[in-house]
């Protein structure tokens, strides 16, 4: 059977599924102060993340137009599937599913099945690989949205950044109860928790942080052997390489993905910041 799968930009895709007609990727806005971007493929890092750094005010970001995702909908592929960050963090799962409603409204009925990933940028990228895995099988619909909500459920996430403000400013951190100043340097290890954002642990430096959190990982995800690493970092290849021979010198898995990150994964991250799912 013929699939598509559509994501929302916080989810970074491997450089083969970008030139692949089957995916597609629906942009969130990105806007600091007066500059508004669309995070598409001409999203520039380094400039919007030298906006963010001489912009006093915070940066936002806006979900996608339910439109916008009917449209993405709009296919032969007989099944499509939807992956969205966290509804904790983000619009784009509820405009999905309006997008949804208004396709069959327009078209009429598909097998269309919206996942909202309880996580973001490589925890997306996890679903879309699982998703490619389980059509590839040959399996049934109705079989592979079980499957790929069981495997949803099971992936973790981990991150640490050099800098919580946008999390903060922006309200993603409600579930934190409190979390030390940056500039004692101590490094909080976070971690998605159903799709909200809680805290694991802290460690002064970077450094250090990036142990504790390689040790997390490794309490935490059990067997991971038939788990596959994705790394994403937000413009610190040498940190995420960190990370990659922190966690496989300790466990095996069954590959490994490091990349780096798109524009909505790259205004929370901040500069520095690296993101970890299993």
């Amino acid at each position: 059977m013929s699939f598509k799968i559509v994501a929302d930009s916080c989810c970074e895709l491997p450089e083969e599924y970008l030139q692949d007609p089957r995916f597609e990727i629906v942009p969130l806005g990105l806007e600091v102060g007066d500059y508004q971007i669309q995070d598409d493929e001409n999203f520039n890092q380094a400039e919007f993340l030298k906006k963010v750094a001489e912009c006093p005010k915070c940066p936002k970001s806006a979900c996608p137009s339910p439109e916008r995702f009917r449209e993405a909908y709009h296919t032969e592929a007989e099944h499509v599937y939807v992956i969205t960050l966290s509804s904790h963090l983000s619009g784009s799962y509820n405009s999905a599913v309006l997008g949804m409603n208004l396709y069959r409204e327009k078209y009429g009925k598909k097998q269309i099945h919206i996942i909202d990933s309880e996580s973001a940028s490589c925890g997306e990228t996890q679903i879309v690989k699982k998703l490619v895995e389980l059509e590839e099988q040959g399996l049934s619909f109705e079989e592979i949205v079980k499957q790929i909500e069981e495997f949803r459920s099971n992936v973790h996430t981990y991150f640490v950044l050099d800098n919580l403000d946008t999390l903060r400013k922006n309200g993603r951190l409600t579930g934190v109860k409190a979390l030390v100043a940056s500039t004692l340097s101590i490094k909080p290890i976070m971690a998605g928790d159903k799709g909200s954002i809680v805290q694991r642990g802290q460690s002064v430096g970077m450094k250090k942080a990036l142990r504790r959190m390689a040790e997390i990982v490794l309490e935490e995800a059990g067997d991971t052997k038939e788990r596959f690493l994705m790394i994403t970092h937000c413009n610190a290849p040498d940190r995420a390489e960190t990370m990659k021979k922190l966690l496989m010198e300790k466990a095996e898995f069954k590959g490994c993905l490091i990349m780096d990150t798109r524009g909505v994964s790259s205004m929370y991250a901040n500069d520095g910041g690296v993101i970890v799912t299993v």
